[in-house]
Parts: structure tokens; C-alpha cells; sequence
């Protein structure tokens, strides 16, 4: 299920969003959403192919780091095999700017959250590391980006991203992934508020 398109205005304006953290180019995409349609495990667009599956799944856990957040909207997207966020000619809105490998999910009472999705390629003819892009949403109506997804091995991995020095959501955002059949398994929590500017 992609992120949809609310038209229920006052789903999406009650609480009012807040951007905090900021700049973040493209974080309000994670407001054009059915709340009321999400669930805490999603299937991103292409998943069924023969590429590389993955499963990533998490928990996001309240300011102090132990109690778990439910109600949390995580949005995520990524490039496809190639390293391009691929679009259908019958995309509109931000599927146009993100592609349409992307998805939203929301946390359950454990503050769980799991989406399946394909591995991401390297940007061509760029020394960048894969990543898939995560957006939070607290039911509070604060929103704003936190660190990137990005994969243990991949040759163009820079300090930055191994040893941040204050990765917004509180964890590290490289995954190790581990293979259970066909799926290839990786885990990331999240802390919200951790390390984000101007949360407060």
C-alpha cells in the first residue's frame, strides 16, 4: 500500500503540523496521507520483483528512549535497483519528485513499525552510499527528517555515516543486514526528538 492522498483536510490539519529540525526539502510529503488507512507494516512498490528483498523493521520509542511511541508516522522512499527514483507517467503530486518506491507506515501500541521494500542503488555516476529516506510524524503534529538508511558494506560509506556524531533519531542509520530465506533482515529504532534542532 503507497502513501495516498488524504481529502480529509481536518485529518491531516488536527493537530496543525510543524516542521521542526528544519530545512528538510520534501518533508511535508509525509502529510499527504490517509491516517485512517495506515498500518504499522508496509509492501513498497516493486517488492515482488527478483531483486534483493528486504524487510526492515524497528521500534520508535518516546523522548526517553524507553517507552514505546505509538501513532508514529514513518514515511520512507528510495531509489530503484539503478540508483533513480522511477516514476509511471501517471504520477501526480510527490510520487513525481520521490518516485513511486515509497510508503508510509504507523506505529502500533509497541511503537513497532516493518516495511518490505527492494534494495536501493548507488545514484549514477556518484560516490554516495545507498540510503532510503525516512520522514517522522508524531501525533503531535511535529514532523522532520531523521538519519538515512544505509547498508553495512557499501563501498561509498563515508565517516559521516558510520560514526555520526549526533544522528538525528538516536541511532545509527547503517544497517547489517542478515539473510532468513529469501528476505534479507535488518532492524533500526528510532528516538523521537533525539538530536533533532529546535525540537522543543
Amino acid at each position: 500500500m503507497a502513501c495516498r492522498p488524504s481529502h480529509n483536510q481536518a485529518t491531516i490539519n488536527t493537530p496543525i503540523p510543524r516542521l521542526v529540525g528544519a530545512p528538510c526539502e520534501g518533508c511535508e510529503a509525509i502529510l499527504a496521507y490517509d491516517k485512517h488507512s495506515l498500518k504499522p507494516v508496509d509492501t513498497l512498490a516493486g517488492f515482488d520483483s527478483k531483486l534483493k528483498k528486504l524487510l526492515i523493521s524497528g521500534t520508535i520509542y518516546q523522548a526517553d528512549g524507553r517507552t514505546p511511541a505509538a501513532a508514529v508516522v514513518l514515511y520512507i522512499y528510495h531509489t530503484n535497483a539503478e540508483g533513480v527514483y522511477p516514476q509511471r507517467k501517471e504520477d501526480t503530486g510527490w510520487a513525481k519528485r520521490h518516485g513511486y518506491i515509497r510508503g508510509c507506515v504507523i506505529t502500533d501500541k509497541k511503537g513497532q513499525y516493518a516495511f518490505y521494500t527492494n534494495q536501493a542503488g548507488n545514484y549514477p555516476g556518484r560516490d554516495a552510499a545507498a540510503h532510503i529516506h525516512p520522514t517522522l510524524l508524531e501525533p503531535n503534529g511535529k514532523y522532520y527528517y531523521v538519519e538515512d538508511y544505509y547498508f553495512e558494506g557499501d563501498p561509498f560509506l563515508t565517516e559521516r555515516e558510520l560514526k555520526p556524531k549526533a544522528p538525528r533519531g538516536g541511532t545509527l542509520g547503517v544497517l547489517k543486514l542478515t539473510q532468513e530465506g529469501d528476505l534479507w533482515l535488518g532492524q533500526r529504532d528510532f528516538i523521537l526528538g533525539r538530536n533533532v534542532p529546535n525540537y522543543e
